[in-house]
C-alpha cells in the first residue's frame, strides 16, 4: 500500500520553481563598459554590436548550470519512485543540498565575479528559497506517509 498526496504536488513546484530558475534570466550587472545579463549558463552581453564592442558570452558559468539543472531533474525524478519512501526521501535530502549550494553559488557569482559592479537582481532569485520550502514539506509529507504505513502495518 503506498499513499502518495501532497509530496507529489510540492516536488512538482520545486521542479517547475527550478526550471524557470535554471532557464531564464537572473538579473543584470553593470559594468563601466556594458552591461550583462546574469543566467545560470552565464554572463552574456546585452545589446547588438556597433562599431566593434564584443558580443556573446563574457563568462560562462557552467559549474553552476548543471547544479541547477540538477535540482530541476531530482525533484521531477523523485515524484515517482512513490513505492520506496526510503530512496524517496534520501532524493529530497540530496535535493535541499543542491538548493543550498545553488544559493551559495548564485550569490558568489553575482556579486564576487566582478569588482566595481552594480547588480541589480530579478524576482526570480527567491525561487530556490520557494523550492527548499517545498521540498521541506514534501520530505515531512513523505515521513508522515511512511509512518501511516507502519501503522497500518502494526494493525494487519
Amino acid at each position: 500500500m503506498v499513499i502518495q498526496r501532497w509530496q507529489s504536488v510540492f516536488l512538482l513546484i520545486v521542479a517547475v520553481m527550478m526550471g524557470i530558475f535554471t532557464f531564464m534570466s537572473l538579473g543584470q550587472v553593470q559594468l563601466q563598459d556594458y552591461s550583462l545579463n546574469f543566467t545560470t549558463i552565464g554572463f552574456s552581453i546585452e545589446g547588438e554590436s556597433t562599431n566593434g564592442a564584443p558580443t556573446g558570452y563574457y563568462c560562462y558559468t557552467w559549474p553552476f548550470f548543471i547544479v541547477s539543472l540538477l535540482s530541476c531533474i531530482i525533484p521531477f525524478i523523485n515524484i515517482f519512485l512513490f513505492k520506496n519512501l526510503r530512496l524517496q526521501k534520501r532524493l529530497c535530502i540530496i535535493e535541499i543540498l543542491f538548493l543550498l549550494s545553488v544559493l551559495a553559488a548564485g550569490c558568489a557569482y553575482g556579486y564576487y565575479q566582478f569588482s566595481d559592479a552594480y547588480v541589480s537582481w530579478s524576482s526570480l532569485i527567491i525561487a530556490p528559497l520557494i523550492a527548499f520550502v517545498a521540498d521541506v514539506m514534501a520530505y515531512n509529507r513523505i515521513s508522515h506517509d511512511q509512518r501511516l504505513l507502519r501503522a497500518s502495518d502494526r494493525l494487519r
